[in-house]
């Protein structure tokens, strides 16, 4: 597990802001500032997709959006990037169901966090014994961020797994925007993570804002 305790992940996880250079059309150092001013409370760089940074470009910007959440005492997290995150020291890292082994990751990390994708119960289990710190579960919604997505889950699956007394802390995935964030909180979510909602905002910062009220307002 990470050196921080659940109580402080799931306050991590209330506005958690995924983007990489392939999900805005603006310089990605300019939306995650605004982002930050709005309220995100985690941050996770995502360089995935069609015309993804690779090499020492992708280490580049990692290293320029780190700095930004340091300075904002924001967590960085890397998706799916075990040496990357090892090589600039970020906070966690976060793995779905298709990368590195959940298990080899939390022995090569120690104690920063570990973040594991899931959508059925049995993944969720693998993904607390391996020693997830949070959740991601999604897609809530129907989504465009991702071209890879499992079928949409809605927020039963949040609330099916809270009645099966699952206590690590989850975060809800896919298509959530303000007019919904309300309903993964309701259901068991300690918090949301967007994409679109966000780095495609024309306000970037004012969307963050109103993401943030929803959230804020339904938590417990």
């Amino acid at each position: 597990m990470s050196e921080f305790d659940s109580k402080r992940i799931e306050e991590l996880l209330t506005l958690y802001f995924i983007m990489g250079s392939t999900n805005c059309d603006r310089d990605p150092v300019y939306v995650l500032e605004q982002a930050i001013e709005g309220g995100i409370t985690l941050f996770q760089y995502r360089e995935k997709g069609r015309g993804a940074l690779e090499g020492k470009q992708k280490v580049k910007l990692a290293e320029k959006l780190q700095k930004i959440c340091k300075d904002a005492s924001i967590p960085f997290i890397v998706n799916d990037d075990v040496d990357l995150a090892l090589t600039i020291d970020a906070d966690g890292v976060h793995v779905g169901q298709e990368d590195e082994c959940a298990r080899a990751v939390r022995e090569r990390i120690g104690n920063k966090i570990l973040g594991i994708s899931t959508h059925t119960l049995s993944e969720a289990h693998h993904a607390i014994a391996d020693g997830a710190d949070y959740l991601g579960l999604g897609p809530i919604y129907p989504t465009q961020s991702k071209e890879d997505t499992e079928k949409v889950q809605g927020t039963e699956l949040i609330q099916n797994f809270r009645e099966l007394n699952i206590t690590t802390p989850i975060v809800g995935i896919g298509g959530i925007t303000s007019s919904n964030a309300n309903k993964v909180i309701q259901a068991g979510g300690n918090g949301v993570s967007v994409i679109s909602a966000i780095a495609a905002a024309e306000n970037v910062k004012q969307a963050t804002e109103q993401l943030k009220k929803q959230v804020d307002k339904n938590v417990v």
